[in-house]
């Protein structure tokens, strides 16, 4: 069967982990999503991930969760542009998430970054999701 929004499905399952109080979540890998785990580890919503093989040899990604005192880090996800409706935005007006809060994460021509790397690197491109 295929997935008509793999990004959707990597918001879903790690914001139904870490509402359930999960250590570790294992969600299908590819490199849009791995690159997306990366902004994530790199802004402090995770622990860390590991690209690892299941037991049928499939590539998938291991992402360890982050809480503090027993609450997770993570909040909320929201997915902004779909495969339905792309969202579009410039460098200069990117939303920025809870008022700069959160995070927006970006997929540019210099790749997948946060809308405060955008802001820096002065580039635009599709706005994939919120995190806070």
């Amino acid at each position: 069967m295929t997935m008509t929004d793999p990004i959707a499905d990597l918001l879903t399952r790690i914001r139904n982990c870490a509402k359930e109080g999960h250590e570790t979540v294992l969600i299908p890998a590819s490199r849009m999503k791995a690159s997306i785990v990366r902004v994530l580890k790199e802004e402090g919503y995770i622990r860390n991930f590991r690209l690892m093989r299941d037991e049928n040899e499939h590539p998938v990604l291991k992402v360890y969760l982050k809480y503090e005192a027993g609450v997770p880090i993570i909040r909320g996800l929201k997915r902004i542009s779909t495969p339905g409706l792309r969202k579009y935005s410039g460098f200069k007006t990117v939303q920025k998430p809870l008022n700069g809060a959160g995070t927006a994460i970006l997929s540019t021509s210099k790749g997948i970054m946060t809308h405060r790397q955008a802001l820096a690197q002065k580039v635009g491109g599709e706005v994939l999701c919120e995190v806070w």
